[in-house]
């Protein structure tokens, strides 16, 4: 069984793992019906719709 010659650095560590790790923003599209941006197969937080089809009931902030 293979056994490591050393302890391996916390700097050591962390610059290996970090060449693998990259941020990136998420893909965000337009909604067909409110035209506000939201992600990809996701229900709109905005108007409550998937699919053209309402899911999720909001209430409207012109009716209060």
């Amino acid at each position: 069984m293979a056994v490591p010659k050393g302890k391996v650095s916390k700097q050591r560590k962390r610059t290996r793992n970090s060449a693998n790790f990259k941020v990136a923003a998420p893909t965000l599209v337009e909604c067909p019906k409110c035209h506000a941006f939201k992600q990809p197969h996701m229900v709109c937080k905005n108007c409550g719709t998937y699919d053209n089809r309402v899911v999720i009931e909001t209430e409207d902030k012109n009716n209060k």
